[in-house]
């Protein structure tokens, strides 16, 4: 047998970690790995020479892991329901440690909740293989670094964005609040000019009439006609 390239040994660490999850169980669907649990997948994984695929649902940190440059949404429509896929060159490139962490999540994520509450709280070492998996290069410490500065960066930008859209809210109502008034006040002039309008009008019709009554200056009016005479 060819010996493993590192890309492999690596692969191998992430392979007997996923397993050692209860109820995990390996499967080779289209010549790839797939972790599964209760028969549904929560890790594919793939070597093709020195390079490493791999897929994992993250419904809590999709946001921070697409914005690592190895990172991208899972095809198939699985990136729409939390699915990440990372591409590696090498395995000098692995994070070990995210991907570990990824791994934790995708599984609790996947399994059932009897199984989820034999588990660590989020945060500890669930307890994986015996063998340990070589430090990471500097390369990949240096991911794990960005990892960790983009989540932190999040938070605060979340905790920044709050005030703002406080402001945001009240700004909203006010214009809401002013816009209501303005509507009341142009109800309440329709009203009066629709008050105005009958009465203006018939004191134009009286005022029509009374001219149509009158004759003009210089024109006489009308003689009566004469009346006849009685028979005797």
């Amino acid at each position: 047998m060819p010996a493993e390239n590192e890309t492999q040994k690596v692969e191998a660490v992430l392979r007997e970690h996923a397993l050692s999850y209860p109820g995990a169980h390996e499967d080779m669907p289209w010549g790839h790995r797939a972790m599964k649990v209760n028969d549904k997948t929560f890790l594919f994984m793939a070597v093709t020479g020195e390079k490493l695929k791999f897929s994992a649902k993250l419904p809590d940190s999709k946001d921070a892991a697409l914005t690592l440059p190895f990172t991208e949404p899972t095809e198939y429509g699985l990136g729409k329901s939390g699915w990440v896929t990372a591409n590696f060159e090498d395995a000098s490139q692995v994070p070990v440690p995210v991907i570990k962490a990824w791994i934790d999540e995708s599984y609790r994520a996947i399994a059932p909740k009897k199984l989820v509450s034999q588990l660590p709280e989020r945060g500890t070492v669930v307890p994986g293989p015996a063998s340990k998996p070589a430090r990471p290069s500097k390369p990949a410490a240096a991911v794990q670094r960005v990892a960790s500065r983009t989540a932190r960066a999040g938070a605060a930008t979340r905790k920044a964005a709050a005030p703002v859209k406080k402001a945001a809210k009240k700004v909203v109502a006010q214009v809401k609040s002013a816009a209501k008034k303005a509507a009341a006040r142009v109800k309440s002039v329709a009203k009066k000019v629709a008050k105005k309008v009958p009465a203006a009008a018939k004191k134009a019709k009286a005022v029509a009439s009374r001219k149509a009554a009158t004759p003009a200056r210089g024109k006489r009016a009308p003689a009566a006609a004469p009346k006849r005479a009685r028979r005797s």
